[in-house]
């Protein structure tokens, strides 16, 4: 019998593609996101290409009330979800006091509480199931504090911290966590987060998002904790790990000052 996963921000990058994955490996998909025009067009395009189902699923994740929506919509379709990929996330830059306080919070909301809420939601069945899986898709962010994009930073740490423990939790409940740390990915997070024509999004450091997402998929299939995208970044990562923290932060802060 085929599981179903529930995927946010399926819409675009790192979701679409992970979706396009488990489609192929024989999951049934609900996909989760704003756009729901473009979540209908990529259910009929798997539906079809893979002949499983899909289920294409509006929700705002900044908004509480929109999440106990969604969730009444699968309670009322009946569909139960085995495996859960928060992915949706975003990002934005500038000195924390510049950037519209609403938009700091929505990062909290979407990249924390929603992942959160969804993963509270979930994990009782899985439990009760004896059988699941968690992908959270953090950032090599999340290794480092990151002055210019203070809250982005901080709240990927929180989704790194978060995910280690679950996974140490629920690892003998027949339950595997997944914590995923990309990269620079080309995808429309540099857009947002208006870094996409400076710094780091503009060298031969950024990776296409068909490797990214892949190397996250088989990761999970394998049930590794830990999954850091790429050479380049599973160094920056280990450098930030041994660095002091201030010189982590002053570093990232020089690097930050120049691209907004």
């Amino acid at each position: 019998m085929s599981k179903t996963v529930l995927i946010t921000g399926a819409s675009s990058g790192i979701g679409r593609e992970l979706a396009k994955l488990f489609a192929a490996d024989d999951h049934n998909v609900v996909l989760a996101a704003r756009r729901i025009d473009v979540l209908e067009n990529l259910a009929s395009e798997l539906s079809t290409k893979y002949k499983i189902k899909a289920h294409p699923m509006g929700v705002d994740l900044s908004q509480p009330a929109d999440i106990d929506r969604f969730f009444n919509d699968l309670k009322r379709k009946k569909i139960s979800i085995d495996v859960l990929v928060n992915n949706a996330g975003f990002g934005a830059s500038g000195s924390f006091t510049e950037i519209d306080f609403e938009t700091q919070l929505d990062q909290i909301r979407v990249n924390i509480s929603a992942l959160t809420d969804l993963t509270y939601r979930l994990v009782p069945g899985m439990i009760k199931r004896k059988s699941g899986g968690i992908m959270n898709i953090a950032s090599v962010a999340a290794f480092s504090p990151g002055p210019y994009m203070a809250v982005y930073y901080a709240t990927k740490a929180y989704v790194l911290s978060f995910s280690t423990a679950l996974a140490n939790e629920l690892g003998d409940k027949g339950i595997t966590v997944t914590c995923v740390c990309p990269g620079p990915t080309k995808t429309g997070f540099g857009e947002r987060a208006h870094v996409s024509q400076n710094g780091i999004f503009n060298t031969p450091m950024v990776m296409d998002v068909e490797p990214v997402a892949r190397r996250a998929f088989d990761g999970f299939k394998s049930g590794d904790e830990l999954v850091i995208t790429g050479v380049q970044n599973q160094i920056l990562a280990l450098a930030s790990r041994v660095a002091p923290f201030r010189l982590s932060a002053y570093i990232t802060r020089k690097f930050n000052h120049r691209i907004i």
